[in-house]
C-alpha cells in the first residue's frame, strides 16, 4: 500500500513537472525556429558524433528538418544506416524534402563510420572527410560513454576519458582547418551538470591507480568544459565559435551500464517518464547553439535550456585548461 501511494504521488508530481517542462521547451522551440522555418540551416553542413540514437539522433532530425546537410559520425555503421533510413522516412512523412545520400543540398543525410575509442579511426574519418567535404559549418561533439565498467580504448586510455574527451579532442583538432576556412562556423560540445563532481588529477588521468565510474564520467565532462574554454581562447579572431552545454537529465540509452534492481525498475521507469526530458527536449540546447542567430559570435560559454549558465571556479581555471590541452596533445599524438 505504501509503495502504491508513493508511486501515485510521484506520478502526480512528475506529471505536473513534465507538463511544465514541455510548455517551456515548446515555447523555446517555437521561438528558436520561428514556427518551424525549414530554411534556417539551408546550405549548412553539420557533423554530429553519436547521431544514431538519443540526443544525437534528435539533434540530427531537427537540423535536417531545418534544411541542414547532416553527416552522422557513428561507431556502428549498421545501426547508423538504420537510423538514417528512419530519419528519411520521418522527414518524408512530415512533408519535408526526403534527404538523399547522393544529391547535395538541403536535407542531405550522410553516414560515416567513426569510433572515438580508436585514434586510428578518428584519423581515418577526418582524412576521408577532408578529402570529400569542401566545408564544415557546425561540428557537434555529442557522442559519449556513461559510467561504464573499467575498460580501455584501443589506444590504452580509460574509456570514458578516452571517448568523451580525447577522441573529440583529436577530432576537433584535425577539423579546425576546415572549420576556419568555412567561417563563420560553430563547434558545440555536449557536457553534463555532473562535471561539478569531477576533478582533473594529472597524476592519474588514465585511472590506473583507482577507478570510480561516476567520478571518471564527471572528470571527462569537466574536461569537455575546460577544452571548450581553452579552444575559445585559441580561436579568438577566427570567426569560429565554440560553446559547451548540459542537456539536463534525458531518457536515452546512455545509462545502459547502470544496474537497476528488478523490483525498483517499475518505479524508476515511472520517475524517468515523469521527470526526465525526452531526447528532443534534451537536444534543444544543441540545436540552439548550432543554428540560432542569437548566439552568433558568442564563444567560450556554458549553456543549459538554451540560456547561459554560470560555471564553478574549477571549470574556469585557465592554468588547468592549458595544462590539460598540452597533455591531451601528447596523449593523442599531435605532439610527441
Amino acid at each position: 500500500m505504501a509503495v502504491a501511494t508513493a508511486a501515485a504521488l510521484l506520478a502526480a508530481l512528475g506529471g505536473a513537472l513534465w507538463l511544465a517542462t514541455r510548455r517551456f521547451v515548446g515555447s523555446r522551440v517555437q521561438r528558436l525556429h520561428g514556427g518551424g522555418n525549414p530554411g534556417l540551416m539551408h546550405g549548412k553542413t553539420v557533423l554530429i558524433t553519436g547521431a544514431n540514437s538519443g540526443l544525437g539522433r534528435a539533434t540530427a532530425a531537427e537540423l535536417l528538418r531545418l534544411g541542414a546537410r547532416v553527416i552522422m559520425g557513428c561507431r556502428d555503421r549498421a545501426r547508423a544506416e538504420e537510423a538514417a533510413s528512419q530519419l528519411r522516412r520521418e522527414l518524408r512523412e512530415a512533408g519535408g524534402p526526403e534527404p538523399s545520400p547522393d544529391v547535395g543540398g538541403a536535407g542531405e543525410l550522410v553516414v560515416k563510420e567513426l569510433d572515438l575509442a580508436s585514434l586510428r579511426s578518428v584519423r581515418a574519418f577526418c582524412q576521408e572527410l577532408l578529402q570529400e567535404e569542401p566545408r564544415l559549418d557546425v561540428l557537434i561533439n555529442n557522442a559519449g560513454v556513461f559510467q561504464c565498467p573499467y575498460m580501455k580504448t584501443e589506444d590504452g586510455f580509460e574509456m570514458q576519458f578516452g571517448v568523451n574527451h580525447l577522441g573529440h579532442f583529436l577530432l576537433t583538432s584535425l577539423l579546425l582547418g576546415l572549420l576556419k576556412s568555412s567561417a563563420p562556423s560553430r563547434i558545440v560540445v555536449v557536457s553534463s551538470k555532473l562535471y561539478k563532481y569531477g576533478e582533473i588529477n594529472f597524476e592519474d588521468l588514465n585511472s590506473e591507480q583507482s577507478y570510480n565510474k561516476s567520478f571518471c564520467y564527471s572528470r571527462s565532462k569537466l574536461a569537455n568544459i575546460l577544452f571548450t574554454r581553452e579552444l575559445a581562447r585559441r580561436l579568438e579572431g577566427t570567426n569560429v565559435t565554440v560553446n559547451v552545454l548540459h542537456p539536463g537529465i534525458v531518457r536515452t540509452n546512455l545509462g545502459r551500464h547502470i544496474h537497476i534492481p528488478l523490483l525498483v525498475k517499475p518505479l524508476f521507469n515511472l520517475v524517468s517518464w515523469a521527470f526526465f526530458k525526452t531526447p528532443l527536449e534534451g537536444a534543444q540546447t544543441s540545436i540552439y547553439l548550432a543554428s540560432s542567430p542569437e548566439v552568433e559570435g558568442v564563444s567560450g560559454r556554458y549553456f543549459g535550456d538554451c540560456k547561459e549558465e554560470e560555471l564553478l571556479p574549477k571549470a574556469m581555471d585557465e592554468s588547468v585548461a592549458r595544462k590539460l590541452w598540452d597533455i591531451s596533445e601528447v596523449m593523442v599524438g599531435i605532439l610527441k
